[in-house]
């Protein structure tokens, strides 16, 4: 952990409100930590060992089920745990996860908003799809791995679009730093003080210390990978609710298995739902994770949707960076005074 805040001193002070504000590795001790973990020498024997287990239980379940699919499906899905876990722990990423997901579900009743804007068009856009006998045959048709693999395909794809565009949102924030820029970001910090100090001494420049690189700029982006990927799946699961719903309501079991060239008594209904079959459940997941993707694409690409994603969130970015230019500059000062 970072140093705890200690009377007096503003810099032990900001290294605890980093922590609580989701910026782990803007303290110097986390970021060392993390940086050691991921030498290879830590790293590639877990790897190693991590992908023999994998690989031994996936060929398992694949023979289980005699659903090839399934095999790198499951080794996907455990090499996706086990980055996460590593990052937890190892990589000292517990503060970004938690402070990324309580400013997420703390605002829900922003994305509900947000939601109505979004949801009518591409529910307008996907329902065509849904009444479509094609696409119901080609998910239908779907085995379990397979229809397992084509969703971690799509979050594979939504998860490396973010984190190609988002540095661009960071890039953006660091690029507007000035004096002005500094008081308005340290007010209400532990920094507030010393950030009137710098900006009036003529011989500080911390504006000069504005550029986020390297561990610190990807705290800031995987912040805006775990908000948007949270706000991405609640749509979605939102989308996956809607077509149960409708297609229990429209279709008879009749309609679904015309659709996918079975008879009625072949076509599967699930579990104190007559009218809710399998295929249906198969078709809803397809679709909830296709608008999960397109969703991802058009709040980073469209100005209208990026303002009403990342509005709240860019001002919190705006704050952590100004704070950490003063931050920095202070450290230096302070170094320089032998302090």
């Amino acid at each position: 952990m970072g140093a705890p805040a200690v009377a007096g001193d503003p810099l032990a002070a900001t290294d605890a409100w980093f922590l609580t504000h989701g910026l782990s590795y803007f303290v110097p001790e986390q970021r060392r930590g993390a940086r050691e973990a991921l030498r290879g020498r830590r790293t590639v024997p877990l790897a190693l060992l991590l992908g023999a287990v994998a690989a031994g239980l996936g060929a398992a379940l694949a023979w289980l089920t005699g659903q090839p699919s399934v095999a790198p499906a499951l080794m996907i899905s455990a090499g996706m745990v086990a980055v996460l876990g590593y990052a937890l722990t190892a990589l000292r990423a517990r503060p970004i996860l938690r402070w990324a997901l309580a400013r997420t579900f703390g605002s829900l009743r922003t994305l509900l908003p947000m939601m109505s804007r979004a949801l009518p068009l591409l529910l307008l856009f996907v329902t065509f799809l849904f009444i479509n006998a094609e696409v119901w045959q080609v998910a239908a048709g779907l085995s379990t791995g397979t229809l397992w693999l084509t969703v971690l395909l799509f979050a594979l794809l939504a998860t490396g679009f973010l984190l190609v565009r988002l540095p661009e949102e960071v890039d953006r924030v660091d690029d507007a730093v000035d004096d002005d820029f500094l008081l308005r970001a340290s007010t209400g910090t532990p920094l507030a003080d010393a950030a009137r100090d710098l900006v009036a001494d003529p011989d500080a420049d911390p504006a000069a210390y504005a550029e986020v690189r390297g561990f610190e700029r990807w705290n800031l982006i995987l912040v805006l990978v775990v908000i948007q990927g949270v706000q991405v799946a609640l749509m979605a699961a939102g989308v996956f609710a809607f077509f149960l719903v409708f297609g229990g309501l429209v279709m008879g079991i009749e309609v679904q298995a015309s659709w996918i060239g079975l008879e009625p008594g072949e076509v599967d209904a699930a579990p104190l739902l007559d009218r809710v079959s399998v295929p249906l459940l198969q078709v809803s997941t397809f679709l909830a994770a296709f608008s999960a993707l397109y969703l991802t694409v058009s709040t980073v690409t469209d100005e209208t949707y990026r303002e009403q994603f990342f509005g709240s969130v860019m001002r919190e970015m705006e704050r952590a960076v100004g704070v950490r230019a003063v931050y920095r500059a202070l450290r230096e000062r302070d170094a320089a005074l032998g302090g």
